[in-house]
């Protein structure tokens, strides 16, 4: 009775204010103090003048009333109820036209505290060397050094190691690609599992013989079919410091196109494996082969627990100005930390590469004489035509001197009198005769070295956390702390040039369908671990354990397993032969319907009103997924809900965010006559469009029901789907066609009504409470966008470009982007067909052209999700040759040379345009986002899928589509990319102002997204899904709402996962 008095006198106080309001405004027009006193003596103008305003005034009456009429509706159920029903809060059309959604009295925005932002606004970590300064610094030009081809001739004085030795660690390493030229499981075969079996054998042949690991993806498959014997065995290898597992990840993962989710997951899934089976914990980090590094795998590794680091794939010209200042070592320093506590000990390797000619010494010819699998009969020689040599007693003087030399040489470019000398190559050590070749040849060279005092030189087999224990000691401090005057960094290596003008810039989009298909199946992954997690706990304090299939948990490791593997830097970067590249599909596509019976499956039993008429039967499923995948390459196709005059069907959403949603959500219906009711019986406004089989042809049998929903935070909702024929709620979207000459008529048949007319030049508009678009008349494409509360109408115009290869030489590839020059505008010789949708919940424009399609929609809900524009861009460039599709949005925003790209999904990093760089190296990963901005704008591009993105001029953000090249580009795939797939690259595009404050937060250095683009960025990369309940015969037991949470968490909270770890009881079980 209470909450009745209350509403009502709200509702009352509101109608008073909103009738008082216009008073004042009637009043105002009849006392203007600004008139002059003609004693009624109007002119003509001013009577003019006033009659217009007494239009707009009974416009805004009109508007007024009919606002007043919805508070009152809203009040009566309200007092009705005694509940906020969406119901409540219908869309209704105003004079101007455009949709009103009314206010539903709770607030969109949490208030930000001051000291939330204290991490950002402190003052920035202190770093020596910072890359920003760096790239600005070096010309980037390639002198010809020499031997050292991309360096310098390399000196020292022969007794600088008198008081000192030269304590030297040669360390031998296996890379193994888990999928590259053949597939994981091909590899494993013919490879791998020989290299660790003879790895058993010949480390225990003797004591003074290391070697390194880091692929626990190889190492586990190698471990399962491996007997206690060879168990034993690396177990005691590993006690002796004779066995090293380096990294510990499932794989050596990619840093440019991963989400820092999967970075983590698949560092979890090794150091799990290897706590498990061998009680051990990875120290060292070994990354000799990503293309370019991330300031995010340093804070990753940190924080599992790692004290030091190792990193290659370096600008060539980054490794000669740090070897030429002696900082190949460093600690590595967040640029947002104001401290010291994400530092970690990193080395990077100052050559070419990671093999043995490039890994003893400045000159490959004579270090490739030191690599005894090239030995004359073998099947691999030296490419500098001088052969290795056994090494016996008779050479055994010269051939350690010709070594010592390179090793010294080397040791000049660093600090301390400690070396590092891997010794490996891709897939090396697969035959017993190699074992033999490489350790007994270097034992007779270190012998010889360490029995002559003279030489100052202490030479052994090491791992690399012998070499890097030997680094601390040698500088007095503790493992993992700066030793004195070493540097501090801060910043990132892309881009990534091994040679010339070389970049790796390509990768950063090959084939972009599979990285799509990847953050897919993470946001699947990362729900089913959620739900999965929570009813199992619910099912276990119910006592129902026994009835659930906690089994799942098999599904679940597969998925994670499937997920690290294409985390893999030959994998998600799109750089693998056509069939591996078919075998991952396949694999992730087996984990994604795995991980849809997992979250079909936690669903059921979540929404179970009463627990005990929970039943699980394997083949019958309670609820259907929300779309199905025919193939590995793909796109999904929504499940159709067949509705049914005789009685409803359920519908579950699943919110895999941790953050409450108001939101609109489409299903696939097979009538227009649609009635969406809640799960207490509210109907809700229902938005009706057509299912469009072509650009300007609908679906008879098929439309979309679009709907506005409230899920809980990472809860479940249920909603009643009904065959209606009268329903007065259900609103049909309002469609037209812009055609260019053909087709204008008017159409008959069609099942929605379709209007159709001739494109003009004229932009024209679509718009929500949030946001106005214009577009291009001609294009269809997006031409500006206003924000409701910001007076300035900004130019965001949206162009599509094409990049062609280089006409002689080398040409672009799966990894480099070598461009003919600037993109030139996408052309097409018929003008595209542009459909308009309007409606109360969401209007799009859809502009289609031969090589892609594009869809631009807003939504009309209060809100987050009202307030970003939705993108969807069809890609399909199957019949091209040599073509490379570029998104371009260009806007009046100046930005200059600066624009800030993510990294890994995880941190911001500002990027400069550089005009002495070609125009490839401007290129940088985008994971997650990118943004320009000047004092009064920032505009972000949020992307679902990882691609290459620059800004070449002041105020352009472009993006790369999709890449078909023809031919190889010489890096050791052997074939072009040629297996495109027709691809839906996502977007959301978020335009906001910038305040005071949050300019403060900037600096050279770092940036940060607002609350607002962290939160648009989840709802973009986590969907809602919709999960039909299946019709039973024996009917559908009481559903219900599932929220797990008691209370809301603050908007800046992020719940990464909610992961199960099976416990070793259960594991022994």
């Amino acid at each position: 009775m209470k909450l009745r008095k209350q509403v009502t006198v709200c509702g009352g106080a509101i109608f008073c204010v909103a009738v008082f309001s216009l008073y004042l405004m009637l009043d105002r027009v009849q006392h203007d103090p600004a008139r002059r006193q003609n004693g009624g003596n109007f002119p003509r103008s001013q009577i003019s003048v006033l009659q217009n305003r007494i239009e707009q005034l009974e416009q805004l009456l009109e508007e007024n009333h009919q606002i007043i009429s919805h508070i009152k509706d809203s009040v009566m159920e309200l007092t009705d109820t005694g509940a906020v029903s969406p119901s409540g809060h219908l869309p209704f059309r105003s004079a101007n036209g455009s949709w009103v959604l009314p206010f539903d009295g709770r607030p969109t925005f949490l208030a930000v505290k001051p000291q939330d932002c204290q991490f950002a606004v402190g003052s920035n970590g202190q770093a020596d060397v910072q890359m920003l300064d760096v790239y600005s610094l070096l010309k980037f030009d390639n002198p010809d050094g020499g031997v050292w081809k991309q360096g310098f001739d390399i000196t020292y004085d022969p007794d600088e190691w008198d008081n000192e030795p030269l304590q030297v660690f040669v360390v031998p390493h296996s890379h193994n690609d888990p999928g590259w030229i053949k597939t994981f499981d091909k590899y494993f075969t013919d490879q791998t599992q020989h290299i660790l079996n003879n790895m058993v054998v010949k480390l225990a042949e003797d004591s003074r013989r290391k070697f390194i690991w880091s692929e626990i993806s190889f190492f586990s498959k190698w471990w399962e079919t491996a007997d206690i014997h060879k168990q034993e065995a690396v177990r005691k290898l590993i006690l002796g410091g004779q066995l090293e597992i380096v990294t510990g990840g499932w794989v050596m993962t990619d840093e440019a196109n991963v989400h820092y989710f999967a970075m983590i997951d698949q560092l979890i899934e090794g150091h799990q494996w290897l706590e498990r089976n061998l009680g051990i914990t990875p120290r060292s980090g070994w990354a000799v082969d990503p293309f370019g590094h991330s300031a995010t795998m340093p804070y990753l590794l940190r924080r599992a627990n790692l004290t030091s680091m190792l990193i290659q794939r370096v600008h060539y010209s980054i490794k000669k100005h740090f070897a030429s200042t002696r900082s190949l070592e460093f600690m590595w320093r967040q640029a947002w930390d104001t401290g010291s506590g994400t530092d970690i000990f990193c080395h990077m390797m100052p050559f070419y590469s990671y093999d043995v000619p490039h890994t003893c010494g400045p000159d490959p010819k004579i270090c490739c004489q030191f690599d005894f699998k090239r030995l004359p009969g073998g099947r691999i020689n030296c490419p500098w035509k001088v052969p290795p040599k056994a090494v016996v007693e008779a050479n055994v003087a010269e051939r350690a001197n010709l070594l010592l030399d390179q090793y010294r040489k080397k040791s000049k470019l660093y600090r301390s009198k400690v070396l590092l000398v891997p010794l490996g190559d891709d897939f090396r050590y697969d035959k017993a005769l190699e074992w033999d070749q490489q350790y007994i040849n270097y034992q007779k060279l270190f012998d010889y070295m360490n029995s002559h005092p003279e030489m100052h030189v202490q030479a052994q087999f090491g791992t690399l956390s012998d070499y890097f224990s030997a680094v601390y000691k040698a500088n007095g401090v503790a493992q993992g702390s700066r030793p004195a005057d070493y540097p501090v960094l801060s910043g990132d290596f892309f881009a990534y040039a091994d040679r010339e003008d070389h970049y790796w810039t390509g990768y950063f989009t090959s084939r972009p369908f599979y990285k799509s298909l990847d953050r897919v199946i993470e946001s699947h992954l990362r729900g089913a671990e959620i739900l999965y997690s929570l009813a199992v706990a619910n099912a276990r304090h119910a006592g129902m354990e026994g009835r659930y299939p906690v089994s799942d948990y098999a599904l679940l490791v597969d998925a994670r397993r499937s997920v690290a593997l294409f985390q893999h830097h030959d994998a998600i970067t799109g750089t693998a032969k056509e069939n591996v590249v078919i075998d991952y599909g396949t694999k992730l596509l087996r984990s994604l319907i795995g991980l849809k019976r997992v979250i079909i499956n936690a669903a059921h039993f979540l929404v179970m009103k009463n627990k005990e008429f929970y039943r699980f039967y394997q083949t019958e499923p309670f609820l259907e997924t929300d779309d199905r995948r025919a193939t590995q390459d793909s796109l999904p196709q929504r499940t159709l809900i067949e509705l049914d005059p005789a009685g409803p069907r359920y519908l579950v959403l699943f919110n895999p965010i941790e953050q409450e949603r108001l939101c609109v959500v489409t299903v696939l219906v097979n009538t227009i006559r649609v009635r969406v009711l809640t799960e207490d019986g509210q109907t809700l406004p229902v938005q009706l469009s057509a299912q469009w089989s072509s650009a300007s042809q609908m679906s008879a049998e098929v439309f979309e029901a679009t709907f506005m929903v409230r899920l809980p935070p990472l809860g479940l909702a249920v909603f009643h789907l009904y065959d209606s024929p009268d329903s007065p709620m259900t609103l049909r979207s309002d469609t037209l066609l812009r055609l260019s000459g053909r087709g204008a008529t008017a159409r008959a048949g069609d099942p929605l009504p379709v209007r159709s007319q001739q494109s003009d030049p004229q932009t024209f508009y679509i718009s929500s409470q949030s946001l106005t678009l214009g577009f291009s008349g001609i294009t269809g494409l997006l031409e500006s966008i206003k924000r409701k509360d910001d007076p300035q109408e900004v130019k965001v115009q949206m162009q599509f470009m094409v990049y062609g290869t280089r006409p002689s030489k080398d040409k672009s590839g799966a990894y480099l982007f070598l461009p003919d020059g600037k993109a030139k505008p996408y052309n097409q010789k018929e003008p595209p067909v542009v459909r308009v949708v309007e409606g109360p919940l969401f209007s799009e424009v859809v502009a289609h052209y031969q090589h892609f399609q594009q869809t631009i929609r807003i939504h009309n809900v209060p809100g987050v999700d009202g307030f970003s524009i939705d993108i969807t861009t069809m890609v399909d460039i199957r019949d091209q040759t040599n073509k490379e599709l570029a998104m371009r949005v260009v806007t009046d925003i100046q930005s200059g040379d600066v624009f800030y790209t993510d990294l890994n999904g995880f941190q911001m990093q500002p990027r400069h345009h550089y005009l002495k760089l070609p125009l490839q190296a401007n290129f940088y990963p985008m994971p997650s986002q990118a943004y320009i901005q000047d004092s009064n704008h920032r505009l972000t591009l949020h992307t679902a899928q990882s691609l290459g993105v620059s800004s070449l001029e002041s105020g352009q953000l472009e993006v790369i589509m999709d890449r078909r090249l023809m031919q190889d580009d010489n890096r050791g795939l052997g074939q072009g990319l040629k297996d495109n797939k027709k691809t839906a690259n996502r977007f959301r595009l978020l335009l906001e102002r910038r305040s005071t404050g949050n300019k403060m937060m900037d600096s050279a250095t770092t940036s940060f997204p607002s609350i607002l683009s962290h939160i648009t960025n989840a709802i973009l990369n986590h969907e809602i899904l919709a999960l039909p309940v299946l019709p039973k015969r024996r009917g559908i037991p009481p559903l219900q709402t599932f929220a797990p949470l008691k209370s809301i968490l603050p908007c800046d909270f992020h719940l990464l996962n909610l992961r199960s770890i099976q416990s070793q009881v259960t594991r022994q079980k």
